[in-house]
């Protein structure tokens, strides 16, 4: 189904996309001649204009043209629709930079709400999520160019996930590359490592992702690990080493003491909901009860950072899923939750179910703000508190992704790639490494190749082609 809209300047056509994207996220956006649209906006020097149907509305044109004209769209698709959208006329994916840049130029808290609610026309619990995030991330961000963060991509999952648009190939059907893979990733891994060493770069954290790094057998994990920790771990001194075990049902005991013996300091097990009937339906393979298994093996093995990841607005769910993960979790006790709103991504199946065959129901608006009450209970049940957060596109409810931690429990590597502050070397299909320039205040990214096979064959060019980006920086 399309929306369709007339607009008489198309200068300001990105902006006019935009703000009905919040409203019609999920709707094909067309542009057309005023006889064939059904919402009519026009702009001139003085004043703006909307009209649909009967509701017609006209506003006088602010000096700020583009935050004026979005704030009286939004205003005007409000009025229509009756939906509600907390985070107003903000579409950035980082929201929290604004409220850092306003409290370093010495702007109060309240004056940054203030801000918020009326140039962003944004709620004040959004505003003072901000800033809190804000307050946080400074004290971590990096301010130091030799400083850097290493991520490692394992191309595979056990199956893959309904929502999922990752480079991340159902393992069964690619055992003949795994091996192959592993080997390349291994060449990058080293070639990074002596590139490190010979440049004396610090290395602040590590970040095993993916993927699944866990869904690969217990002989091929330690080898991995072997190398990773011998490269970016052992003797340098790091902060933090995460990895993202993800699915519990890749991980087992010996995968666990392999993590314990090579320093790895931090674990994510994510169970996306604790709902069976849910964890079925978007293709994961393992239960609740195997979730609280791994869990505890984890806890009774010392680990004592473990972070859990839930979605808000999986299909199927609605408030009373959202109230039995949230107590799950709470007996339970992660360390820190990460919580993810459901983004409808093109190239996964969900996108293609919904957009192409409406076969997926998604949660209303007022359902998912419900939710995402209820993930800000489980914080505090926690004693948890947000530290960092972002924003993707087609996100259920226009809403945001948010981390909790105790103090001392947060993952630095999220806050740095977020922040874009600190230069980030990838390795593995699909991995983008980061360069950041802070003293010109410019990043210059270097994609690997998404195809496995094409990564396999042509690492040595991803491999030369890093270090050349490097080398302008070093």
């Amino acid at each position: 189904m399309e929306v369709t809209v007339n607009l008489n300047n198309l200068k300001y056509r990105y902006e006019v996309y935009q703000l009905f994207n919040i409203y019609f996220p999920l709707r094909e956006i067309k542009f057309l001649s005023e006889e064939e649209a059904e919402y009519i906006f026009y702009i001139d020097e003085e004043k703006l204009k909307f009209s649909y149907k009967e509701y017609v509305k006209e506003e006088s044109l602010g000096e700020d043209i583009k935050n004026s004209l979005r704030r009286f769209i939004f205003s005007c698709l409000k009025e229509i629709t009756g939906d509600i959208y907390p985070w107003g006329i903000l579409i950035g994916i980082r929201p929290s930079k604004i409220a850092l840049k306003l409290l370093k130029e010495g702007y109060t808290e309240e004056e940054i709400v203030k801000i918020f609610k009326d140039r962003y026309l944004a709620h004040e619990d959004k505003a003072k999520i901000c800033i809190e995030v804000a307050k946080c991330e400074d004290k971590f961000v990096n301010k130091d160019k030799n400083k850097i963060s290493i991520y490692i991509g394992m191309a595979f999952c056990p199956t893959k996930c309904l929502y999922c648009s990752f480079t991340s190939n159902p393992i069964k059907g690619n055992q003949k590359i795994v091996i192959p893979y592993l080997e390349a990733l291994i060449k990058e891994i080293k070639a990074m490592k002596e590139y490190v060493e010979e440049k004396n770069i610090d290395i602040e954290t590590v970040y095993f992702g993916g993927g699944t790094p866990t869904s690969v057998d217990d002989k091929q994990f330690k080898f991995l690990m072997d190398e990773i920790y011998d490269a970016f771990v052992k003797d340098k001194h790091i902060k933090e080493f995460t990895v993202e075990c993800g699915r519990p049902d890749t991980i087992t005991l010996n995968k666990l003491e392999t993590m314990k013996s090579c320093d790895v300091n931090r674990i994510s097990i994510n169970p996306q909901t604790m709902n069976d009937e849910t964890l079925n339906l978007i293709g994961r393979t393992h239960s609740k009860d195997d979730i609280k298994e791994k869990f505890k093996m984890a806890r009774e093995l010392g680990f004592n950072d473990i972070n859990m990841d839930i979605i808000i607005g999986l299909p199927g769910e609605g408030h009373s899923e959202m109230i039995n993960t949230k107590n799950e979790l709470i007996a339970l006790k992660p360390d820190s939750i990460t919580v993810h709103g459901l983004a409808l991504k093109r190239g996964s199946r969900m996108y293609e179910n919904f957009i192409l065959k409406k076969g997926i129901d998604i949660p209303p608006q007022e359902e998912i703000a419900k939710m995402y009450e209820e993930s800000r209970n489980l914080a505090k049940g926690l004693d948890i508190y947000p530290y960092y957060m972002y924003r993707q596109k087609n996100m259920v409810g226009n809403m945001e992704n948010l981390g909790y931690a105790k103090e001392g429990k947060e993952c630095i590597y999220n806050i740095e790639m977020i922040e874009e502050k600190q230069t980030i070397i990838a390795l593995g299909a699909a991995a983008v490494s980061k360069v950041i320039f802070l003293d010109e205040d410019r990043l210059e990214r270097f994609p690997n190749l998404k195809d496995i096979k094409e990564y396999i064959s042509r690492v040595d060019e991803m491999i030369d082609g890093k270090k050349e980006l490097l080398n302008t920086l070093y």
